[in-house]
């Protein structure tokens, strides 16, 4: 398992662990942080599942798509680490990440 920081708008911290094979937003949907919309359920289609990411090993994310690109473009929220977690499968090679959810739309 890896670990997973959440952390909320409000800022509140939840450290979870994160099970390997299915995505980030998975994760923190079934550790009943209820911060995170997904309103498509991972369908990449509305952009709610946005979160800030931090993770110690950048280089097994996958490349952003273009409809991630075009759906986090949308956002007036968007950072450089910005991502949807709907998108990211988690790898136990990962180590620590963090997920900030960010702000809605």
């Amino acid at each position: 398992m890896t670990n997973l920081l959440v952390i909320t708008p409000s800022g509140s911290r939840r450290r979870i662990e994160a099970a390997a094979g299915i995505t980030i937003m998975e994760n923190i949907r079934n550790a009943g942080v209820g911060e995170l919309a997904a309103l498509c359920g991972g369908c990449r289609s509305c952009a709610t599942c946005h979160v800030y990411l931090e993770v110690e090993r950048p280089d097994l994310l996958p490349p952003i798509s273009d409809e991630e690109n075009d759906l986090l473009d949308s956002s007036d929220h968007r950072r450089t680490n910005s991502r949807l977690s709907c998108q990211i499968v988690v790898k136990a090679e990962m180590g620590m990440m963090s997920a900030e959810i960010a702000p809605e739309t």
